[in-house]
């Protein structure tokens, strides 16, 4: 299978660069499957129904969240209606929606994705992750009835992701990590058959911090005193992910190569 993970999509111009480049290149790279970590594509904070939707039509096959999940308030009500989208398993136990889900891809496989936060440097004293991944992993095991498997890693630390990483090695296809909206360069194929990258990046402008307008984060970083909201930058973005192929057979990774499309990074394709 080919599989593409677009890392955090940042306000209306990552909004942008979904729809103005996915149906393009799940023609040209023949994909199998889609998933992009949306957790900011509203105003920086979460994300919407209706932007839910603008995803999901320009090619998305699974959306998954993070520790803003539900900032914007709708989307309480909305994933519980719209199975394509992941909430973190080890959010609060009150929350709705699913943290993990078997998909049909395009060609009729089944593919398991699933989504955890990390505990460290996190805000919110998160249920630890490597437990609730377990049960999940056990049940659906690679190359059964899931033909490919990939676990969305939303951490702070680097220390946690590369843990969880080789946590999952051997049982899904791809384990990458979201969050920190700074690519890293560590794709590679692990030794038990696990694509993983650190962190996938950001789908939004790179000339911002981390996404977000520089003026009010210097002025902070600077002063130690807030004075405005953080907004997002708007300028041209570039498409930050990972693209992995499968062997049919195992489900295991057999080639793993970082994606930037678009805006001032370098670009990468596989």
């Amino acid at each position: 299978m080919k599989i593409l993970f677009l890392g955090d999509v940042m306000g209306r111009a990552g909004r942008r660069a979904i729809t103005e480049n996915l149906p393009r290149l799940r023609q040209e790279w023949r994909l199998d499957f889609v998933v992009v970590n949306s957790e900011n594509a509203t105003s920086g904070m979460g994300l919407s129904g209706s932007h839910a939707k603008t995803l999901l039509d320009a090619g998305a096959d699974c959306l998954t969240l993070g520790d803003h999940a539900f900032d914007q308030k709708d989307m309480l009500q909305f994933i519980q209606h719209e199975p394509r989208i992941l909430r973190p398993l080890n959010f609060s136990k009150a929350a709705p929606g699913m943290g993990a889900r078997l998909f049909t891809a395009q060609n009729g496989r089944k593919v398991l994705v699933a989504q955890v936060l990390g505990q460290v440097f996190m805000k919110r004293p998160f249920d630890d992750p490597f437990s609730a991944l377990e049960p999940v992993l056990k049940t659906h095991p690679l190359g059964g009835q899931a033909s490919a498997a990939l676990v969305d890693i939303h951490c702070e630390a680097t220390s946690e992701k590369m843990a969880l990483g080789h946590f999952c090695d051997g049982r899904v296809s791809l384990a990458v990590g979201t969050h920190t909206h700074v690519p890293t360069a560590d794709a590679m194929v692990l030794p038990g058959g696990t694509g993983y990258l650190t962190d996938a990046g950001m789908c939004g402008d790179y000339h911002s911090v981390i996404g977000m307008e520089k003026t009010e984060p210097l002025r902070r970083f600077i002063t130690g005193m807030p004075k405005d909201r953080f907004t997002p930058a708007t300028g041209t973005a570039t498409l930050s992910g990972v693209y992995v192929e499968t062997d049919d057979r195992t489900g295991k990774a057999t080639r793993i190569a970082m994606v930037r499309d678009g805006g001032i990074l370098q670009p990468a394709a596989p």
